[in-house]
């Protein structure tokens, strides 16, 4: 019986060799294997990433919007001015004389006043000396022609009578008519030094208020002194209103309009009574004078604002929230062609209660959109609904 050696392998070499080489085969089939699996995996995600996603078609939301066809109304034509206060007739009062030291000043700025009413005197001591001298030398004229008067009555009664030739008659009748020339000459001078006289007193041209002195007792006046009183004659004064070229072609005399001085609320009725036939170049404006009734409120040099009525016109209203602004200007959306929204510059002109009234850019049969326009973009498109309004 042959003994058994336990440290002898149990199988050869050759089978260890098959061994190794079986578990070589499978370790490289396993890479091979995954190799393949991550190259599908890449080829599978290349065509799923590679296709560009299909996105829903988003749903359009069209909002609603008011709007109104406004038409056109006959609405009042207003138009805002400013300008400045003055007398209606401004008359400025000074020396129409010679002049001197005033002695009276008799009047105050506010005060009303007659024609012919004296405002200052001037002293005139000089001139009346004058004046008397001038009286007494027309009586003596007087006297020397009452003289020669006498001895032409004589003559004529001793030429009848032969007392004197017809040629001594003819002298003294030339010796008469010498003195009354004389007497006439005298009475002359005496009235213009009388005339000059009372010129020395200052007066008021015509009736009406004054509106400012310049000039105080014992003052040296002159005709080259100036401006001593200014008055507005009748008390009469007026605004005189800066208006464009435009508004001036639209006037007319007579129109209403309604005047504020600037810091006071009290409105004065008033009425265009000249319109400037000339047009600033540089400034493109004309003057439009409002008459006004004297008013202690309204004073010369001041400042307002005045709204004047001329005429009428046929335009489309609109509400207040229909009208847009930015630095272009106003306008208003109007639903066009397609139900979209269009931008339509305007010219806004009356506001009233009733609404604003359109002068320009609007012909009344748009649909135009009442509100919600600060929320809108031209070209948008909406769902207009119709309301109905007055403008």
């Amino acid at each position: 019986m042959t003994q058994m050696n336990y440290d002898t392998p149990a199988w050869g070499k050759d089978d260890h060799l098959a061994l190794t080489d079986g578990t070589e085969r499978s370790r490289r089939g396993l890479i091979i294997g995954v190799i393949v699996a991550v190259l599908l995996a890449l080829i599978v995600a290349w065509f799923v990433f590679s296709k560009k996603p299909v996105q829903a078609k988003p749903v359009e939301q069209i909002p609603n919007v008011s709007v109104a066809t406004p038409g056109r109304e006959t609405v009042a034509r207003v138009i805002s001015a400013t300008g400045s206060l003055a007398a209606q007739i401004d008359m400025p009062v000074g020396v129409a004389g010679e002049g001197g030291r005033v002695t009276q000043v008799l009047v105050q700025p506010g005060q009303w006043v007659g024609a012919g009413q004296v405002l200052a005197t001037v002293d005139r001591s000089v001139q009346s000396q004058t004046a008397e001298s001038l009286a007494a030398q027309v009586s003596v004229a007087q006297a020397d022609a009452k003289l020669a008067q006498a001895n032409v009555d004589r003559a004529q009664a001793l030429v009848g009578k032969g007392f004197i030739s017809r040629a001594d008659l003819d002298t003294k009748i030339a010796t008469r008519d010498a003195a009354n020339a004389r007497v006439r000459v005298a009475q002359a001078t005496l009235a213009q030094q009388r005339a000059s006289n009372g010129r020395l007193d200052i007066r008021a041209p015509a009736a009406g208020l004054v509106l400012m002195r310049s000039v105080e007792p014992g003052q040296i006046v002159s005709a080259g002194s100036g401006m001593l009183f200014r008055m507005a004659k009748g008390g009469m004064l007026e605004m005189r209103a800066l208006l464009s070229e435009a508004d001036m072609a639209t006037l007319k005399i007579g129109d209403g309009a309604d005047v504020t001085p600037v810091g006071g609320t009290q409105v004065f009725a008033g009425h265009i009574w000249q319109v400037s036939p000339v047009i600033d170049p540089q400034t493109r404006q004309g003057v439009a004078k409002i008459a006004l009734s004297y008013n202690p409120a309204l004073r010369p040099g001041g400042f307002a604002s005045a709204s004047i009525r001329s005429g009428t016109s046929d335009a489309p209203q609109l509400p207040n929230s229909a009208i847009q602004s930015d630095e272009k200007g106003n306008f208003v959306y109007i639903v066009g062609a397609g139900d979209k929204v269009e931008r339509r510059a305007i010219t806004i002109g009356e506001v009233s209660d009733s609404g604003v009234s359109i002068l320009t850019g609007l012909t009344g049969s748009e649909r135009v959109v009442l509100s919600a326009g600060a929320f809108l973009n031209p070209g948008q498109k909406v769902k207009p609904l119709t309301q109905k309004t007055r403008g």
